[in-house]
C-alpha cells in the first residue's frame, strides 16, 4: 500500500455534487492498492497513520498525533499512486490492485482506522470520480510504502 498523508486543517470529498466526506484537523489520507497486499499491509499502515507525530505540541514541535489531537481522517482510494512513467509519456496502472481486490481492502482501512480512533473515518466513494478540496497545514505531506518499512 502507498499512501501520501497531508495535515489539514480541513478537507472534504464531493461526487456529484455531494458531499461524501469532510473533516476538520487531521489527516487528508490518500490510498492505493498494490496487487500483493495483504491484511498485515493495512495494519501495519493503519497503526502508522494514527500514531504519526506530526501535529504542533505547545512548543510548537511535532509531537503530537491525529489522535492525540483528537483530530479525524478523511481516506480516498486513489490507484494512480502506483502510476509507472518510465515508458513513454502515458501511465500505466499495472501494479494497481484491481477493484475486486483493491475495494475491500480500502473499506477495511476505513474500518480499521475507525476501530484505533474511536471515531468515524470519512470516505471518497471508490472508483468514481471525485473532488478534493483541501488546506494543507504546514504543508506537512509524507509518502509513505508498506512495501518499504524500514524508511518509515
Amino acid at each position: 500500500m502507498r499512501a501520501v498523508v497531508q495535515r489539514v486543517t480541513q478537507a472534504s470529498c464531493t461526487v456529484d455534487g455531494v458531499c461524501t466526506g469532510n473533516i476538520g484537523n487531521g489527516l487528508l489520507v490518500l490510498l492505493g492498492v498494490e496487487e500483493d497486499d495483504s491484511q498485515d499491509d493495512l495494519e501495519w499502515l493503519g497503526q502508522k497513520l494514527v500514531n504519526l507525530r506530526i501535529f504542533s505540541d505547545e512548543n510548537g514541535l511535532m509531537n503530537r498525533s491525529v489522535k492525540d489531537i483528537h483530530g479525524q481522517i478523511l481516506l480516498i482510494s486513489q490507484f494512480t499512486l502506483f502510476a509507472q512513467t518510465k515508458k513513454g509519456n502515458r501511465p500505466s496502472f499495472i501494479r494497481a490492485a484491481r477493484p475486486d481486490q483493491a475495494q475491500p481492502l480500502y473499506q477495511q482501512m476505513g474500518a480499521y482506522l475507525k476501530g484505533l480512533l474511536g471515531k468515524e473515518t470519512q470516505m471518497g466513494v471508490f472508483g468514481t470520480d471525485m473532488k478534493i478540496d483541501l488546506r494543507n497545514d504546514g504543508p506537512v505531506t509524507i509518502i509513505m510504502n508498506t512495501k518499504d518499512k524500514e524508511n518509515f
